[in-house]
């Protein structure tokens, strides 16, 4: 399969070059040429699959010619080693559960599955391969814990000062070995903004083989597509079923859109969104105004020029009308997302993150005017927010079993300016 870049269509690469790339040399986002329709007989019967055996089947267009089948196979089972269930909490909302790996966040799907195929196909090269990775919260620790220990590959992680949890800190900063932590002074923003500039930086390039572990990296959207097809499987006997993102960056809805173009009969995408509502106006009215972005409680959504945009642009021929069609977008502030925290633990015994409250709250909002049945995406366990919570709220978050240990080791980080001279001659050093 080829990509090209949503700046230039007739720039055509291998996908083994748009996956260690990560990004073209025009700034655009790397798009499959074409995003292959998968056979109604394989559809109709999703109940007979195992998710790996789904995911498998989902991605094996995409690598054909680059991985041989028994090497995929192989990347699967190691990478997606835990599940995604979907349990129903009220009428018509069912939340899809997607914080049971390594890191309790839904980026473990991509991060594991993408650091897989970068080792494989960097495995014969002779020198390393350097990946710069910005995070608002979740990304850099399912980064750091898929590329861990990873012979021929060393990471550097962005993340903002103040504004990331005690849990992420500690899972992005407790690593040994090719693992580097930068605690950047500014927002998330700044972090993507300095390693976007890495990546047009000759000097750089010249001297490192750079690549990319966030949702802008194709690597990491096509496997977030795999717990879609897992959540139909699920939901199969129930008619006109629609998803609920959680969004910041766009990478999670993305890949749904991706699944949809595939032949997955998702009714519609909801993106829900925190303050920080950028794409929730540009739904509502067709303009699009990116903004700095301002902290809220589910911090992993601050993003005031989401990456993906232009991907979901190139979708849709940069249609506004045809955007709206399949995409919905309702937005909510901290007040409201504590409120839906305790009304939901009260009434249904079940304790939401910051974000996937933002998304409960859409659903609801959704309801009022639809009858489909709603899966809600949940972004990320909620103990990995319990410092931020506990303010709020007058119950336990219970712990799983190895985030204690996790707390208690000493972290590492270099802090930074959002300077990028400064950036580029650590790089350099």
């Amino acid at each position: 399969m080829k990509l090209y870049s949503t700046n230039n269509p007739s720039l055509r690469v291998p996908i083994r070059e748009a996956i260690l790339k990560s990004l073209p040399s025009d700034n655009g986002l790397y798009m499959p040429d074409r995003i292959p329709k998968l056979e109604k007989e394989f559809l109709n019967n999703l109940r007979n699959f195992s998710f790996q055996e789904i995911a498998l089947h989902v991605c094996k267009p995409f690598f054909h010619d680059s991985i041989p089948e028994k090497d995929l196979h192989d990347i699967i089972e190691d990478a997606i080693d835990f599940p995604a269930p979907t349990n129903k909490i009220q009428d018509s909302i069912y939340i899809l559960e997607l914080f049971h790996g390594p890191t309790l966040a839904f980026k473990d799907f991509g991060a594991r599955f993408m650091a897989r195929v970068m080792n494989y196909y960097w495995k014969n090269e002779n020198k390393k391969l350097q990946i710069l990775v910005a995070t608002s919260g979740d990304t850099g620790g399912a980064v750091a814990a898929g590329f861990s220990g990873l012979p021929n590959i060393e990471v550097t992680i962005l993340f903002p000062k103040g504004k990331v949890s005690n849990l992420q800190e500690s899972q992005l900063t407790t690593w040994e070995g090719n693992i580097q932590a930068l605690e950047i002074e500014g927002d998330f923003d700044d972090c993507q903004r300095l390693v976007k500039t890495a990546f047009l930086d000759p000097d750089i390039n010249e001297s490192l083989n750079l690549s990319s572990a966030n949702s802008i990296n194709i690597a990491r959207l096509i496997p977030q597509s795999f717990y879609y097809f897992e959540a139909y499987k699920n939901l199969i006997k129930n008619k006109k079923i629609s998803f609920v993102v959680p969004s910041g960056n766009f990478g999670n809805l993305t890949a749904g859109l991706f699944a949809k173009r595939m032949g997955l009969p998702i009714h519609k995408m909801i993106a829900a969104t925190n303050s920080n509502d950028i794409f929730t106006q540009y739904i509502h009215t067709g303009n699009y105004q990116p903004k700095a972005a301002v902290s809220t409680l589910s911090n992993a959504m601050d993003i005031g020029a989401p990456s993906n945009f232009a991907r979901i642009l190139n979708l849709y021929s940069s249609t506004w009308n045809h955007v709206k069609k399949d995409i919905s977008s309702f937005s909510f502030d901290d007040e409201k997302t504590i409120s839906e925290i305790l009304n939901t633990h009260q009434e249904n015994g079940y304790i939401l993150d910051p974000h996937t409250a933002v998304g409960f709250l859409a659903a609801k909002q959704y309801l009022n005017v639809n009858d489909d049945n709603l899966v809600v995406l949940s972004t990320a366990h909620p103990i990995k927010f319990a410092k931020e919570m506990e303010p709020h709220i007058s119950f336990t978050i219970p712990y799983p079993a190895n985030i204690e240990e996790e707390m208690s080791k000493t972290g590492k980080k270099v802090l930074l300016s959002s300077d990028f001279q400064e950036f580029k001659n650590l790089l350099l050093s």
